[in-house]
């Protein structure tokens, strides 16, 4: 007990104490105050807690499907390179001119063709001929077999592919990607239209509408192997031939372990068969750069969503400085004021973080039950998400918390 002047005795004051659970309960009760404020302000944590969910998801999901398609491919595809050619000094062809059939009859085989880029890589391509007014464009010509059209799943989104017929004649006829034709003016066939590749004519008897595994054919004029050789000759050794076999499940080694031998049984050696290159290194490049890009923008979000936290957290100290002052008069230590701020800047984070992984899992959900794909995300991501937005908050709130503590509890009143 302790005497003070006049023979009167006070008891000294207690300590005071901000409890746990009272500290959340008057976090809550901040927010709520002024529920607009607060849900704007977490919009932007929302936005870039759900960004990073669902690009994460998106990438996780897009990853394994690529990969179970390029797999596919790696499966089902072979492909034969003219190893002599490519050395010698002089154009040659060291492919049968039966080379399809030939590779037709292995069992396994469901198709297979012979193609190369002509020599001179880039014609100059014209819908009228040479003095008839019209511009000549650079694109790539290339002469291949029917078999390398059908094993590499070009199809046609309009006309015919070259058949055998025009194989075995050498007619001038020419099939079109999608990007060659819109860049020559020829949209129909009705009219049976030609194109001129360095003055020679041929007639357009297809446009192609895909190719999934030549994809190049897609941006330039095909011809027939037999049209090349005639007007142009063999492939020259920086562009030689090469054919593509398509097989069935499963057959893709035995077939190229037999393949240089049927096509070429008195010196094999001219020839390489190997199955295409893995397409890991492609696979984690396409989904790297995606990565970066769009883990870039839920960043910025992020950033958007702290600053807005903030910003809201200091303002809210300055309207309610007179309740700052009443709290300190009260026996509130400045710790307390500051740990009242920052629960709730931090609450504010958590509830942003939650909102933000409900949505960007949904978002993942929607986009492949749209694509007809499997769902892949890691869980620790969906756990993380809403600590993470608990640390943005916290973070943000370190500021606003520092003002709030330091404001004396007369100034406050006077306000």
């Amino acid at each position: 007990m302790t005497l003070w002047a006049g023979g009167h005795s006070r008891e000294p004051s207690a300590r005071s104490r901000l409890r746990p659970r009272d500290l959340g309960s008057e976090a809550v009760a901040g927010l709520l105050q002024r529920p607009g404020r607060s849900a704007l302000t977490g919009l932007g944590t929302i936005l870039g807690i759900g960004g990073f969910v669902a690009i994460v998801g998106l990438s996780q999901t897009a990853a394994g499907q690529i990969g179970r398609d390029f797999n596919l491919q790696d499966a089902t595809q072979v492909t034969v390179h003219d190893t002599a050619a490519a050395n010698a000094s002089v154009p040659t062809l060291d492919f049968p001119a039966d080379a399809d059939a030939r590779a037709d009859r292995i069992d396994g085989v469901v198709a297979a063709g012979v193609w190369w880029t002509v020599a001179f890589s880039k014609a100059a391509v014209s819908a009228l001929p040479a003095g008839a007014g019209g511009s000549n464009l650079s694109l790539p010509v290339t002469a291949a077999t029917p078999g390398a059209l059908t094993a590499s799943g070009a199809t046609v989104g309009q006309g015919v592919l070259f058949n055998r017929f025009h194989q075995s004649s050498a007619q001038q006829v020419a099939v079109l990607g999608q990007t060659a034709a819109a860049q020559l003016g020829i949209s129909s066939l009705d009219n049976q239209p030609a194109i001129f590749i360095d003055g020679q004519p041929f007639t357009v008897i297809g446009i192609l509408s895909g190719d999934p595994r030549l994809p190049q054919l897609n941006l330039g004029v095909v011809v027939p192997e037999s049209t090349a050789l005639r007007l142009w000759g063999p492939p020259a050794p920086g562009n030689a031939a090469q054919m593509l076999i398509r097989t069935r499940l499963g057959a893709a080694q035995v077939v190229a372990s037999q393949i240089a031998v049927a096509l070429r049984p008195d010196d094999p050696r001219l020839l390489t068969a190997s199955a295409p290159a893995s397409p890991a290194q492609l696979r984690h490049s396409v989904t790297a750069s995606l990565n970066a890009v769009f883990l870039a923008l839920a960043g910025i979000a992020l950033v958007i969503g702290a600053v807005g936290i903030g910003n809201t957290t200091l303002v809210a100290v300055l309207e309610r400085a007179s309740e700052i002052g009443l709290r300190r008069a009260l026996g509130a230590r400045p710790r307390h004021i500051a740990a009242q701020f920052l629960a709730e800047s931090t609450a504010l984070g958590l509830f942003g973080g939650l909102a933000g992984a409900s949505a960007g899992v949904a978002g993942v959900i929607v986009v492949t039950i749209y694509r007809h794909w499997t769902a892949l995300l890691d869980p620790r991501i969906v756990a993380a998400a809403p600590l993470a937005g608990a640390a943005i908050g916290l973070l943000a709130g370190l500021y606003p918390a520092l003002r709030a503590s330091s404001i004396e509890p007369a100034d406050a009143l006077r306000r």
